[in-house]
């Protein structure tokens, strides 16, 4: 790559064996899944393969995968989908979330769960929300701005205990845990019955897949309704015409992901803990924002205080460092993160803070580089 690049986490190159994997597909491979002919059953055989591949990583069956375009999607559905089945329920999610899971649980009326300074959930305050009528509750894997990890597993055995008790008291609302895994996937364990979870989300434009691909795992036992109307493809989920290359390149990202997840984690966690360093060394006074022990290890974010942190993107991007003060996909809003004002950093404070995320290609050079590039602009 020939900038210096630091913003994994808005979006990562394709993998040149997932563009490989995907070209047949949009040439010779093209027919419609659907039709009925020798060569399209060919496509539709390879894309049940794909999301059995899928399905294989998150330990499920094949029929509970649903292919979408793109996380934003997945997330909709999972949320739209269950409200709308049970209108008469509610849901909670974390103050955290991704707009695509705040924002459309705002609109659904949602309860929002506070966060630590660190920018973990509390559990404690979680449960309280829930009531005799919530029906789901969404928590994502791994922040996409401050990289922290949640407590899943502590939140779905507390969800277990209130499902035995609405159980005993003739409550037939069910509880469902649904979790957004996006940026969790290149290092983390996604095994839906390890981490307790009834629906999860995916998104190959963060594993070094295609853009505009992702998936919904939904377990057999949840009830949700279709948000697209249309042929009834995704067996009556989610219509319109599968993207099949896309889905051929997702199978094919997540089983790169998956397989060198824990050398990749290891060695982005020696370089996670090298610019932690250097941060500490050239720039005194700056701040880490969200935990350090329970964190992605591709994530840097931190605070320089009394430095305005666009001019210092700017800054960065003239000498070729590419790297983002939030969310990408909020990047055009002036207000300050909704994560870290969640966290209870002041809006000046905000207005001071960068997020690096590093990936494959990131080296212990770049890093070097960046800090002194960044003590350089910051006198």
């Amino acid at each position: 790559m020939d900038n210096l690049y630091f913003d994994y986490a808005a979006a990562t190159p394709m993998d040149t064996d997932v563009a490989a994997a995907m070209q047949p597909y949009f040439s010779t491979q093209f027919y419609n899944p659907s039709a009925t002919y020798a060569a399209a059953r060919s496509v539709r055989n390879d894309l049940e393969a794909a999301r059995a591949r899928l399905a294989h990583w998150v330990g499920s069956r094949p029929a509970e995968i649903i292919f979408t375009a793109g996380g934003t999607e997945a997330n909709n559905l999972a949320l739209r989908g269950v409200l709308a089945h049970f209108p008469e329920g509610n849901l909670v999610v974390s103050a955290i979330e991704h707009d695509s899971v705040l924002e459309t649980a705002r609109e659904l009326g949602g309860h929002i769960a506070p966060v630590t300074p660190d920018g973990i959930v509390g559990v404690p305050e979680l449960i309280k929300l829930i009531d005799d009528n919530t029906v789901l509750v969404s928590v994502m894997y791994a922040n996409n701005e401050v990289g922290t990890v949640q407590p899943l597993r502590a939140i779905s055995a507390e969800l277990e205990k209130i499902r035995t008790a609405r159980k005993a008291a003739g409550n037939k609302m069910p509880l469902y845990l649904h979790s957004d895994a996006a940026q969790a996937a290149n290092y983390l364990d996604l095994h839906a019955a390890r981490l307790g979870v009834d629906l999860l989300t995916l998104n190959a434009g963060k594993i070094y897949g295609p853009k505009q691909v992702g998936a919904l795992y939904a377990a057999s036992h949840v009830w949700f309704k279709a948000q697209i109307s249309g042929g009834g493809q995704e067996r009556g989920a989610r219509s319109g015409t599968e993207n099949v290359a896309g889905a051929i390149g997702f199978a094919k990202a997540l089983d790169k992901a998956q397989e060198m997840r824990h050398e990749e984690a290891l060695r982005l966690q020696q370089l996670q803990k090298l610019f932690f360093d250097l941060v500490e060394q050239e720039l005194p006074g700056a701040v880490v924002n969200g935990s350090r022990t329970h964190r992605l290890p591709n994530n840097v974010h931190i605070t320089l205080p009394g430095q305005d942190n666009e001019r210092l993107i700017f800054g960065l991007d003239e000498a070729g460092f590419l790297c983002a003060a939030g969310s990408a996909c909020s990047a055009s809003n002036d207000e300050p993160s909704h994560v870290l004002r969640a966290m209870g950093v002041l809006q000046e404070e905000a207005q001071s803070s960068l997020r690096f995320t590093m990936g494959r290609f990131t080296t212990e050079e770049q890093i070097r580089n960046l800090v002194a590039k960044l003590k350089e602009l910051a006198k």
